[in-house]
């Protein structure tokens, strides 16, 4: 027994003693594996620190190189990002609190409070980086900010963020944090050229930082985190405010201003400094600078020394430019439009050839600066219909499909949530009765339109003008019928490159405005690459080619050779005007260019008449003549990115006929039937039927289109029963007064339908029955004076008896007995001796029965 128990205990021992062994082994590998740890770091930080620069001297900004933006030829510098630095250094102490206190809430809310690095903001980037977004994706400190901008090349590797770390830390250790916000708030490029808040401030407020006031201070504060978006000069004006006010909340959150004082800053109205800046085609090269921005980073967009080959046509683009100015006055004084904007694309490559986002950039009054051309929020008004249509013909609808322009109720269909009834007018509020989709979009009518979008689809007509380039209308349930008339909000550069697609006959080539960019060392970063898909079928974008470029069916609307109207070659338009003529379009094509204009005010504002056809088409008609003088003339030397017109006269093809076994779809006004009626019974006539009492009758059955085609499949069969469809009442009651009240000279019958049964009345049952008693047949003639009687009777009554000698009447009686007597001597036929008695009976239907006898006479 004790031997057992000792045995236990050394066993217990001796187990305790392997558990310590391997406690002391993963401690010695833990210390090894914190020493190599340390020894590694430090090598790692020696490797990247022994080329960076001192700390000291890091307030020394190094431009690298400043990227250039040309025109599509290379000979034409559009704009040099650094061109015009401005930076002025100003003390500390002159910056305003508020001013600072709004760069380090928005920036790095946590900078008096970590070491150059945050570690949260680090680990957030990391976890961000592993769900596949860019690898520059947050966590950079104030400090690390102003290293990135002052001190490094601007290229994003994993070498250059372990540089980055090591000179911020560096860089916490030998200044304070008051120095190092200095040192950002001195550096940082607010946009617009201007580095510095004092460059800032005198840049957008013409004052000195010190004289910032709250609301200036936090809106200065917006900008650094993307300048070119953010701009004041730009086209995100309101997203600049939005910015501004959250970076307020944030301050009142943080304790450094009350809601008193930020209420304050909502009664300054903030009025920017006019800037002129040495730039060719403003709008367009920010539009440039963004897309830069966005791909490559502010910094690298910057300093990166790029050179930026775009696709703007500068012959081009200063047409555009020299017709929105020459036209600016007129609109201004006659329809108070303040504003006008206008794009244009190569669809045979889908190139922007010219943008002019205002009339000019530089009225920072009239805000100038703010690019429409590709502004989200602008209704197109009518010029949305061509897509509408163009999803129809898709959809098995023709060209000729007749629809009836009148006026009609489609219930709460017009927009989303509406609940009021929706009753389209047209124009010019008259209605035009049956009329083709052709003749519908021509006219630009709007009835007939917002029929053709509910057989279309709503949600394939978005499809289709997203597949074609349109980039909004993504809130789908937001829309309804109202859509085709611009109920829906789109940008001018997408509709010209969507109706680019109609002109390359259904072949979209992706909107592109860069040919080229390269690095400092000319290394390629991307080039332009002329891909094409198909999204559209050859015939429909023929069809709708040809209906906009139709001068004759669009004259009786917009009159003969209007602005519309290109005297040397066919082109396709579309004008569009929304409610209150609050915008202006018109957006046309040859088969090699294509522009879109819209004329308006920023603030949406109504015009004063200001249709489309009146404020925009001229500015169209002008650029588009004016585009091919330009572009035709000779050239000694072409460069090899030069765009140049064809100097032939190009045509639409026409479309081939797409005749259907539906007359609806065919042009026919309604379903047309032909049949012979006996006139007394009024119904179908027989061999029985008398041929003076048959009639022919032309029946048309006329319906709204819904009576003839399901708008799910226009070519198939008849709907069986049309009042399934939600809309059917709707329009085929207007149509039925129509056909009740209107005259038409092709039809006798209007929407009675031909009868079904067969004349009762002329039947071998109602026939009379006849038989001659006199003359016999054995009878002697002997004398010229001939008495010929007969004997009738008739189920609906005798009403006469005629009497005939060798087919020639001789009388008729009434009454009984049937007889006459006549002289038969002028009637006889000399050349034979036998002679024909015909009788015949007639009832009171004008039923009929003959008997007749051969008798034979001897001169």
């Amino acid at each position: 027994m004790v031997g057992r128990i000792y045995y236990r205990k050394f066993k217990k021992s001796r187990r305790t003693g392997r558990k310590r062994e391997a406690i002391k082994a993963v401690f010695k590998l833990a210390g090894f594996c914190l020493f190599l740890l340390f020894f590694s770091g430090l090598a790692v930080f020696a490797y990247f620190a022994k080329d960076l620069p001192d700390p000291e001297k890091i307030n020394e900004r190094q431009v690298v190189e400043s990227t250039k933006i040309f025109d599509r030829t290379g000979q034409v510098l559009l704009y040099d990002v650094h061109a015009e630095e401005k930076r002025t250094i100003i003390p500390f102490e002159e910056i305003p609190q508020y001013a600072k206190d709004a760069t380090v809430v928005i920036e790095d809310d946590n900078f008096y409070h970590h070491f150059g690095l945050d570690w949260k903001g680090i680990i957030r980037a990391a976890l961000a980086n592993l769900k596949g977004q860019k690898f520059a994706q947050g966590g950079s400190t104030i400090t690390q900010q102003f290293i990135k901008n002052a001190v490094l090349t601007p290229e994003k590797t994993f070498a250059r963020k372990i540089r980055e770390a090591i000179l911020s830390f560096e860089l916490e250790r030998k200044y304070s944090k008051d120095e190092i916000l200095s040192f950002y708030l001195n550096q940082v490029p607010y946009g617009s050229n201007a580095y510095g808040i004092e460059s800032a401030a005198q840049t957008f407020f013409d004052k000195s930082a010190k004289d910032l006031s709250l609301a200036q201070a936090a809106l200065l504060a917006a900008l650094p985190k993307a300048p070119t978006y953010y701009s004041p000069y730009g086209s995100h004006l309101e997203e600049l405010k939005g910015r501004q006010e959250y970076i307020l909340e944030r301050m009142i959150k943080f304790g450094y201003i009350n809601e008193e004082q930020k209420e304050e800053t909502k009664k300054e109205e903030l009025k920017f400094t006019l800037q002129r800046q040495a730039v060719k085609a403003p709008h367009f090269v920010m539009y440039i600078k963004e897309y830069l921005e966005e791909k490559y980073g502010q910094d690298y967009m910057e300093r990166g020394g790029l050179k930026v080959l775009t696709t703007l046509d500068w012959d081009l683009q200063k047409v555009a430019e020299e017709v929105i100015t020459q036209r600016a006055d007129y609109n201004k004084k006659t329809h108070r439009a303040n504003n006008a904007a206008l794009t244009a694309v190569d669809p045979k490559t889908g190139q922007v050839l010219a943008m002019v986002g205002s009339v000019d950039y530089f009225n920072i009054e009239n805000q100038g600066n703010f690019n429409v051309a590709i502004s989200p929020h602008r209704q197109p008004g009518s010029s949305f219909k061509p897509f509408v249509y163009a999803a129809a013909f898709k959809k098995g609808f023709t060209p000729e499909t007749i629809l009836f322009d009148l006026e009609t109720s489609f219930g709460q269909y017009g927009a989303a949530g509406q609940e009021q009834e929706y009753r389209p007018k047209n124009y010019d509020g008259k209605f035009r009765g049956p009329l083709t989709m052709k003749q519908a979009l021509a006219q630009s009518l709007n009835v007939p339109s917002v029929k053709t979008l509910y057989l279309a689809g709503v949600n394939e007509s978005i499809n289709l003008a997203q597949d074609m380039g349109i980039t909004t209308l993504k809130d789908r349930k937001r829309y309804g019928l109202s859509l085709v008339l611009g109920g829906g909000e789109i940008k001018l550069l997408d509709e010209t490159a969507a109706f680019g697609v109609f002109a390359a006959e259904g072949i979209k080539r992706p909107m592109s405005s860069i040919l080229k960019i390269e690095d400092a060392k000319g290394n390629v970063l991307e080039e332009f690459q002329n891909k094409s898909l198909r999204v559209l079928d050859e015939q429909v974008a023929r069809q709708i080619n040809n209906i906009l470029s139709d001068e004759e069916a669009r004259a009786s609307m917009f009159g003969s050779h209007s602005k519309l109207y290109l005297a040397d070659r066919p082109a396709a338009v579309k004008t569009g005007t929304t409610q209150e003529y609050r915008d202006g379009w018109t957006v046309g094509y040859t088969p090699s260019l294509a522009a879109g204009v819209w004329v308006g005010n920023n603030d949406s504002s109504p015009m004063r008449q200001g249709d489309g056809s009146y404020v925009a088409a001229p500015i169209w008609n002008e650029f588009m003549k004016r585009a091919y003088q330009t572009k035709n003339k000779e050239q000694e030397i072409m460069n090899v990115n030069e765009f140049i017109l064809p100097e032939k006269i190009e045509e639409f093809t026409p479309p081939k006929p797409a005749p259907t076994d539906k007359s609806v779809l065919n042009g026919e006004l309604a379903f047309k039937k032909k049949v012979k009626i006996d006139k007394i019974s009024g119904k179908l006539a027989t061999d029985l039927t008398p041929p003076d009492l048959i009639e022919e009758k032309i029946y048309q059955e006329v319906h709204s289109i819904l009576y003839y085609v399901d708008k799910n499949n226009p070519a198939g069969p008849y709907p069986e029963n049309p009042a399934d469809d939600p809309q059917f009442l709707n329009w085929e009651i207007p149509v039925l007064g129509w056909a009740k009240n209107s005259y038409c000279p092709i039809c006798l019958v209007f929407n009675q339908k031909p009868p079904t049964e067969y004349d009762n009345i002329h039947t071998e049952e109602n026939r009379p029955e006849i038989k001659i008693i006199s003359p016999r047949n054995d009878e002697l003639i002997t004398q010229s004076i001939l008495t010929i009687e007969a004997e009738a009777e008739a189920p609906l009554g005798v009403k006469q008896l005629d009497f005939f000698f060798n087919d020639q009447l001789v009388g008729a009686d009434t009454t009984k007995p049937y007889l006459i007597t006549f002289n038969f001597l002028s009637y006889l036929n000399a050349s034979t001796t036998e002679q024909t008695i015909k009788v015949r009976a007639y009832d009171k239907a004008l039923n009929r029965a003959e008997d007749e006898m051969i008798i034979e006479i001897y001169q």
